[in-house]
């Protein structure tokens, strides 16, 4: 069968011919509807070295750690699962017995460094091929909804979910207001997620204007990058500044910027990656203000993301690629031709 490849450190992934995989003990193959392609991916191929990077995910592996698909086969020992039913997948793979893992966060594994890979498409072979084979605990059901569409849900629809869920008593109540910095995929979903969950006037920006309208659609207040970037957003807070805040990007500037509109006792919690610091000090921040991040999130926390998924109250924009184009869709995710998450579908 047809995958694409990690092969090497500063190399683009390639598209190769490999071995259709066996569905061993507690374990399931799925016949692959779609694989969202992710920054992280990028991050991977482009970014680490055998100096830099987590040892699990030194080449070579299939990418793809956003997958949805069709049960094609169970391995032994599994029942209650029928082939043919649409599933997600939760990326994250834990060693499955440590306290995290009994709560299904993966993410979080106690035993985390002495695992041979972090998550499906992160390590372990993943969905940017025809077949993929995942442990049966990871499967979410979609029932009759789109699996193409579902399969960002696993990254970009959990990320913002598990960060916003956390955050959720700084949202209690009437009068409250939420930031979501960077408007792609996950920031879209993010808007969304804060539509669905809480009753705060959501408040979104990003430097790209199409990004911006997308979420006005969705029901975001959209504020420009600029010199009164932040007295705009001040403003609308009534000059109290923002409850909750989201920071999908990550570097330096945005940390920065978030914390110059956060409120009193408000939170800023980093979702992105962008590896950005902050000079923390007593003054540099409102009293009892709480810098956060987070991680992925719980099993539990995606058949939440599902349920809003199948109730029609988040809906990831996709663009549509097939497994020969895969190469083609990474390119334009690194050139930031997108508009939408780029998902592969075999």
């Amino acid at each position: 069968m047809k995958a694409l490849r990690f092969q090497s450190y500063k190399s683009a992934p390639a598209l190769v011919e490999v071995d259709r995989p066996t569905p061993g003990p507690g374990e399931v193959l799925l016949k692959v509807a779609g694989s969202g392609a992710c920054h992280s991916d990028v991050s991977i191929f482009t970014e680490f070295d055998e100096e830099f990077g987590p040892a699990q995910l030194r080449p070579t592996f299939t990418l793809g750690h956003e997958v949805a698909g069709w049960i094609e086969e169970v391995g032994p020992g599994v029942t209650g699962l029928e082939p043919g039913t649409a599933h997600l997948v939760y990326g994250p793979s834990g060693c499955g017995h440590c306290r995290a893992c009994s709560r299904g966060q993966d993410t979080y594994c106690e035993n985390a460094s002495t695992m041979p890979y972090l998550a499906v498409g992160l390590g372990r072979d993943g969905g940017m091929a025809e077949f993929v084979v995942v442990p049966a605990r990871n499967l979410v059901p979609l029932g009759d909804a789109d699996p193409v569409a579902a399969a960002p849900l696993a990254d970009a629809g959990l990320t913002p979910y598990h960060a916003i869920k956390k955050s959720l008593p700084a949202l209690a109540g009437g009068g409250k207001y939420a930031l979501v910095i960077g408007l792609g995929g996950l920031g879209q979903v993010a808007v969304q997620i804060l539509t669905a969950l809480t009753g705060a006037t959501v408040i979104a920006t990003d430097a790209n204007p199409a990004a911006m309208e997308r979420a006005a659609a969705k029901g975001a207040t959209t504020v420009g990058s600029g010199p009164e970037q932040a007295d705009q957003i001040r403003a609308i807070t009534g000059g109290r500044g923002v409850d909750a805040v989201f920071d999908l990007v990550g570097v330096g500037p945005t940390i920065e910027f978030a914390a110059k509109v956060v409120a009193l006792r408000g939170r800023i919690t980093v979702v992105g990656i962008g590896n950005g610091t902050y000079p923390w000090n007593f003054y540099g921040l409102p009293y009892e203000v709480e810098l956060t991040s987070t991680y992925w999130g719980t099993v539990e926390e995606l058949y939440e993301v599902v349920d809003l998924y199948r109730a029609g109250k988040i809906t990831p924009e996709i663009e549509r690629f097939s497994l020969d184009e895969a190469p083609e869709a990474y390119r334009r995710l690194i050139a930031g031709e997108l508009t939408g998450r780029a998902v592969v579908a075999p």
